[in-house]
């Protein structure tokens, strides 16, 4: 494989991966559950305030979970790490930080998404970092468009085939592989379950009137600290308690302090413009997406099979071509 794909192939991966720290921390299902959870923990003297805005993201939440697919433009900034480190998200490879942006279609129930990926630092530069990268995702499988370069050095196949779900399978591990299609699922960005997870927080309260795009929107915004983070990740409920003891301790000793989410409700009752932001000790991470065209068809198609390349297979032909290597290094000897 040419150093121009294979660097080509980090920077999608090392999107994805980026994808999946944020989304990881995106709440499940259970609105209802997490607004009786809130109200409990709401301060007396916001009720009134608190009560309203929690009927209004109610409402979001169920027409954003019933609208099934959307419109989406996203942009994503992460802080500068210090050299050698693993970047805000903890994911290694990250630490000149940048931004990144993407756009298309995502779809939820099931999740799908045909979205290009651009960014700069944050995707580590160079080369094919900034000319953008096309993800389809489409029964919990990823494709990656490699580029023109990729045919010569994958067969003559362009698209690169991640079967999450089949790699957690192949491992046994169940926990594992719910980890991994939960992840797989919250790539998408889905909005109603940032919207589950602002009804998690008990510091939800009205800002007020603002407009986005030109559209007049209300604006609402709520913080959660990390306990109340993890405990709202309903893709946890694999963990055991010492694990989710152990991730709430890993996340504190991070420097991960907050997790704020800021929605704009149009007079639609959907959510126009939603705005994440986690705070690390290298910075804030934002991530800012736009919504419009809510319940529109969301027509994904994986690609051809004949011109897709399984990323499990090449690495198992890998894996087999180095144990060759080192046996015959062995006979050798």
């Amino acid at each position: 494989m040419r150093v121009s794909v294979g660097r080509r192939l980090g920077v999608s991966v090392t999107a994805v991966a980026v994808l999946a720290a944020v989304a990881g921390c995106q709440g499940g299902d259970g609105a209802d559950k997490g607004g009786k959870k809130a109200a409990a923990d709401a301060p007396a003297a916001a009720e009134p305030q608190w009560s309203s805005a929690l009927q209004v993201i109610q409402a979001a939440y169920e027409k954003t979970a019933a609208a099934k697919s959307a419109r989406v433009r996203l942009t994503m900034t992460m802080p500068e790490s210090p050299a050698g480190g693993a970047g805000a998200a903890g994911v290694a490879g990250l630490g000149a930080g940048g931004t990144m942006e993407m756009s298309g279609v995502v779809g939820w129930d099931p999740g799908t998404m045909d979205i290009t990926m651009t960014g700069d630092g944050l995707l580590g530069g160079g080369e094919g970092s900034s000319a953008g990268s096309r993800l389809v995702m489409v029964d919990d499988v990823m494709y990656m468009d490699m580029g023109d370069e990729a045919p010569a050095d994958l067969g003559g196949k362009r698209w690169l085939k991640l079967d999450f779900k089949a790699l957690g399978e192949k491992t046994g591990d169940a926990a594992l592989r719910k980890q991994l299609t939960d992840s797989l699922e919250s790539m998408n960005q889905d909005p109603a379950k940032q919207l589950a997870m602002l009804l998690d927080s008990p510091h939800l309260k009205h800002v007020g009137p603002e407009k986005v795009g030109g559209v007049q929107t209300q604006h609402y915004k709520g913080t959660l600290t990390v306990d109340e983070m993890v405990a709202a990740n309903k893709s946890l409920a694999v963990l055991s308690e010492k694990e989710r003891a152990d991730l709430v301790a890993s996340m504190k000793e991070s420097g991960l302090t907050a997790y704020d989410t800021d929605v704009w409700v149009d007079a639609d009752g959907y959510p126009a413009k939603m705005d994440i932001g986690m705070v690390t000790p290298e910075g804030r991470i934002e991530v800012t997406a736009t919504y419009s065209d809510y319940g529109a068809k969301a027509a994904v198609q994986a690609p051809p099979a004949g011109e897709t390349f399984d990323f499990m297979e090449m690495m198992e032909k890998l894996s087999e071509a180095m144990e060759d290597g080192a046996d015959a290094d062995s006979s050798a000897a």
